[in-house]
């Protein structure tokens, strides 16, 4: 136990209590040789250090077998001083009769071993059952049994045996003190494991950041999402919290970030917003849902981070970054000439670069995030350079801001058939408003079978509506228009009684009667006004034009 303290190039200096948590404290530890973290103290507890205090800020998932191999930011981070210097209490080294969980998804489940006489054996049991998981859990301190099982043959130790049979009622404080004195049996036993409720994790996945992406629990060592049913702000800020991730920008529906698979671990969420973890909130009892991973919910958390040059390719122009829910850019002041050639290397743009400065004054209207970003030799990423907070401020010189022009181009991609007759289109190549201005109102129409086609607008309403404009990315609905509003169509009618809930990504994952049946005329064709609101906000940045972390 003590306080924290890193060598950087050869200085010793301390981490800021405020960015320290137990899975950074759990890979200390178990580096250290003394087990796993039991608390991490508030800042300050073992004394004020000397020398400086480092940005850094760890984002350990706690499997880590040292904090090299943590990713790490420092861009923007916010003052620290001694006062509050991080800690750590660890159980300490391994003794006779500790126990661990090797080959689970964190330190709270898998397969359990004994150490015994300075080594650590298998422990193997022919009726191992939930009393006997209780006590290990217990003993590992990570909250109440959640599954006791046999370990699959893939999965099974191969080292020595250190406890051979043990009954457990399940009260013993640790698992050397249950029976173990068993008589041989005829029976084989194999090797066990446990799943402790300190195993769950939550995990944000396919956003381009640790802090944005589609929302996964690992709940009795599986992986599995959330259904997106009465998914909202005070769902979301829990996991941003939990993840340390600020608030939430934005709860998104519909497979925003892909869909999922395997178990749909939540329905129902109903939070407050001020629980410590997603599954404290009030929701429908584990698995149980009636929900397809089409509507997989998503988050953008407030500390999610990406980068970009604005100019058409990518690799030049005015250096932007993404924080907060908005991009700003980049004041020059006291930028090192480093940190060109580290914006390049995160933007796939080659290995250098250079900053263009401009001499004379040009007056703007514009809002920056940093400033004084000093990236050093010893960076190797853009994120871990040192920088004033994250501050949203205005600037009106052009000589203010940051523009850089890469030595690399991104790679050419590789060119596909035209949508919509194309395999690798989106839902969004497959829909078009016909009739109006500006593509966001209109008639209805969709690509099927390789030909465009209508709508009938039998039980058409608000609902099928705003998933027809959402696939438009023209925002929500403002009307949803019968008896062919905007002329009638021609050629085929694809959908009649189309049944959606509202939440669907497309009408083409919406219920719906084929029309081919001939009960519609083209006098019936349906048709939306939208809010035409892609005109007028950015979507939170995807792969591409910029990198994130």
């Amino acid at each position: 136990m003590g306080r924290v303290e890193v060598e950087v190039q050869g200085t010793w200096g301390t981490l800021c209590a405020s960015r320290w948590d137990l899975l950074d404290a759990h890979v200390l530890c178990h580096r250290l040789g003394c087990g796993f973290a039991v608390s991490v103290p508030e800042g300050g507890h073992f004394g004020r250090g000397t020398g400086p205090v480092w940005s850094d800020s760890f984002h350990c998932e706690g499997t880590e077998s040292s904090l090299d191999q943590c990713p790490v930011t420092a861009l923007g981070a916010s003052r620290c001083s001694h006062e509050n210097d991080a800690a750590v209490i660890c159980s300490g080294p391994p003794h006779n009769a500790s126990l661990r969980l090797v080959g689970g998804g964190s330190r709270c489940d898998g397969r359990v071993e004994i150490f015994q006489r300075g080594t650590w054996g298998r422990v193997l049991d022919d009726q191992w059952d939930m009393e006997d998981a209780s006590v290990v859990c217990r003993q590992l301190r990570c909250g109440e049994a959640e599954a006791a099982y046999t370990v699959p043959r893939a999965k099974r130790g191969t080292g020595p045996v250190g406890l051979r049979g043990v009954r457990c009622a399940g009260h013993e404080a640790s698992l050397s003190l249950c029976n173990t004195s068993l008589p041989e049996g005829t029976r084989i036993m194999e090797d066990v494991g446990a799943v402790c409720q300190g195993s769950r994790q939550v995990r944000l996945v396919d956003g381009a950041g640790r802090c944005a992406g589609r929302v996964e629990i690992y709940y009795r060592g599986q992986w599995g999402t959330v259904c997106d049913d009465a998914w909202d702000t005070a769902d979301a800020n829990v996991v941003c919290r939990q993840l340390s991730c600020g608030w939430a920008v934005e709860a998104a529906g519909s497979a925003r970030f892909g869909k999922g698979s395997g178990h749909i671990w939540l329905d129902g969420l109903n939070c407050s917003g001020d629980e410590t973890a997603l599954w404290n909130c009030s929701a429908e009892a584990w698995g149980q849902h009636d929900c397809g991973h089409k509507e997989d919910a998503g988050v953008v958390c407030s500390e999610f981070m990406a980068l970009r040059l604005e100019n058409s390719d990518g690799c030049s122009g005015r250096l932007q970054v993404f924080y907060n829910g908005t991009w700003g850019s980049v004041c020059s002041n006291s930028m090192t000439p480093h940190t060109a050639s580290l914006v390049c290397k995160e933007l796939g743009c080659g290995d250098g670069g250079t900053r263009e400065i401009s001499i004379f004054y040009g007056r703007v209207n514009g809002t920056a995030w940093l400033d004084h970003v000093q990236c050093g030799e010893s960076n190797s990423s853009f994120w871990q350079c040192p920088s004033d907070p994250w501050e949203l401020q205005s600037y009106d010189d052009v000589r203010d801001e940051t523009n850089i022009t890469c030595n690399g181009r991104k790679p050419e991609r590789t060119p596909v058939a035209a949508c919509p007759n194309s395999t690798s289109c989106t839902d969004r190549e497959k829909i078009r408003a016909v009739g109006g201005k500006d593509g966001c109102s209109g008639r209805v129409e969709v690509w099927h079978r390789g030909s465009w086609g209508t709508v009938c607008d039998d039980s058409w309403d608000m609902q099928d509506a705003e998933v027809a404009c959402r696939q438009l990315g023209c925002g929500p609905a403002v009307s949803a228009l019968a008896e062919a509003a905007f002329g009638e169509g021609t050629g085929p009618i694809w959908l009649e009684q189309v049944e959606c809930r509202g939440t669907e990504p497309s009408l083409q994952a919406c219920w719906a009667r084929t029309g081919d049946g001939g009960a519609c005329r083209h006098k019936e064709d349906a048709a939306v006004n939208c809010l035409a609101a892609s005109s007028v906000t950015a979507s939170p940045p995807q792969r591409g034009n910029i990198s994130s972390h």
